[in-house]
Order: C-alpha cells, then sequence, then structure tokens
C-alpha cells in the first residue's frame, strides 16, 4: 500500500503501533476487571469458551491527496443486511448498539487507544468491547459499523462496514469497513435559471397569448421556488477499505489496517477460576 508513491504505510504503521503498545503489558493484572463486573447474574456460573471481545477502530490522520490508492473506481457491494450493532453513530451525534458494552475504563485496549491519540497521528473512532461466549463452530452475525464524520447529502458515515466473529479451532475476526470521501465531481440539478439570472432574449421563445413565456417557467411553478439550485445526494468515492480476515489468539493485540484506517483486536478469555 503506497503513500506518497512509497510502499511503506503497513510497515511503519506497525511500527509505530509497537512502538506505543510495548508499554502495556497483555498478561498479568492489566486491567482485567472484577469477577463482580462479567455481566452474569449473581450465583451463575462462567460459561465455557466465554472472552471478553475489545475492538479500537483508528482513522490515520492523513491528507487524502497523499494516498495513492487509487481506489475510487472500485465496485463496492451493498451494506450487508443485520440487525446486530456494534457501533453506530447517528447523524445527530449518538451512537447505537445492540451489544451489552462494557464501560470504556475496563478495556485492556483503552491505553493503547489513548497513547495513539496522543501521538497526533491517529483518531479513535470506536473503542467497544463486551463479553460472549464464542463456542466451537460458533458462527457470529455481522456486526455493523457506523463511524467518523457523517457526509452531507450522501446518508452516511466516512467509515462503514460490518466485522464478523467466527469460531472454528480457533477465533477468527473478519473485517469489512470502506472508508469514502465526498466525489470531486458532486453533480448539481438546476430547476429553471438561477437565483438573479435573466433568460437570454434571443433565445427565449415568443410569449404565450397568456403573456408567459412557454420556455421560461412562470413564479407559480412548484419547480421554480426561492431555491431553484438542488443538490443531489452528494456521491462517494471510496478512498481506501479494510477486507481481511485473522486467525486470533487469545490475551494477543492484532492489528488490521489501511493507509486510513485501521483495527486493534483484542480477546481475552474468562476462566471460571477468575
Amino acid at each position: 500500500m503506497e503513500i506518497d508513491g512509497i510502499r511503506r504505510c503497513r510497515y511503519a504503521t506497525r511500527a509505530i503501533l509497537a512502538a506505543l503498545l510495548l508499554t502495556v503489558p497483555v498478561t498479568g493484572t492489566a486491567q482485567q476487571p472484577e469477577r463482580t463486573g462479567l455481566p452474569l447474574e449473581p450465583g451463575k456460573p462462567i460459561p465455557e469458551d466465554y472472552y471478553r471481545a475489545e475492538f479500537v477502530i483508528l482513522e490515520r490522520i492523513v491528507e487524502p491527496e497523499a494516498v495513492n490508492e487509487k481506489m475510487s473506481g472500485r465496485a463496492v457491494e451493498p451494506p450487508v443486511e443485520t440487525d446486530q450493532v456494534l457501533w453506530s453513530m447517528l447523524q445527530d451525534g449518538s451512537t447505537e448498539t445492540t451489544l451489552n458494552l462494557v464501560p470504556g475504563n475496563e478495556l485492556y485496549l483503552a491505553n493503547a487507544a489513548q497513547r495513539l491519540e496522543r501521538s497526533g497521528r491517529y483518531r479513535v473512532l470506536v473503542s467497544a468491547g463486551w463479553y460472549e461466549a464464542f463456542p466451537p463452530d460458533y458462527e457470529g452475525t455481522p456486526l455493523r459499523v457506523e463511524a467518523g464524520d457523517w457526509i452531507e447529502g450522501a446518508g452516511t458515515r466516512e467509515v462503514e462496514g460490518h466485522i464478523t466473529i467466527d469460531r472454528r479451532r480457533y477465533l477468527h475476526v473478519g473485517v469489512h469497513l470502506n472508508h469514502w470521501q465526498p466525489a470531486e465531481d458532486t453533480r448539481l440539478a438546476i430547476d429553471g435559471p438561477a437565483a438573479g439570472e435573466t433568460p437570454d432574449a434571443s433565445t427565449a421563445e415568443a410569449p404565450s397569448p397568456g403573456g408567459e413565456h412557454p420556455g421560461v417557467p412562470s413564479a407559480g411553478d412548484p419547480a421554480v421556488q426561492p431555491q431553484a439550485l438542488r443538490t443531489e445526494p452528494a456521491p462517494l468515492e471510496l478512498l481506501t477499505w479494510i477486507r481481511e480476515t485473522r486467525r486470533m489468539r487469545s490475551e494477543e493485540v492484532h492489528f488490521l489496517d489501511s493507509p486510513t484506517i485501521g483495527v486493534l483486536v483484542f480477546f481475552k478469555k474468562v476462566e471460571a477460576t477468575e
């Protein structure tokens, strides 16, 4: 993947992440919530194959012009139909989820997310974790993701897509995210003359018997109201995407990325002894 013509993004990004994450121990007592913090009824035993799943979605702070992926012409399939939502930021800035998310200060990845944001190179879009049993042969429902800035006229956020979690012998995470930007050739539909514009007398048709020019809409025409210039929904261009499935190991931090977005993933298996 190229930035400024050099195939360095993936390796440079991972080197930065490694440096920032080295000070966060993966094992031991780092931010492991107490047994009472688990979303289980009092006295109920911990299920087998019970995990805390954590995801942090990041936007890499880079000018779109510096990304040389040239993906604007890529065909992108429509969003998957799913009723499960990991994180959806609505137009008014509120968020929705169908998961029972744990408090942010209980997340193992919380410190890493803060370090990355303080570095000035990343913006944290999503930081979420929850507890769930992932038994063998588990096939997860896609979890919808909508985050980042709202793109006016397009009805979507900058980053949208879905994440899936499956369990075979190991846990597998599939990340399917698109990073959009408004297209440069946003089209405008003009209905009648723009405000203050007078039709050219040389091309105007002769008045009709009623005194109106047939080629010029009248003031009472609903097509010509105070705002004669209408903007169509802004077409979108694909900036970059992530299409990757990764095998997970418990208590390992994984990073999946593109030149502009990245996803930190962490699973912690919760044992009955804990």
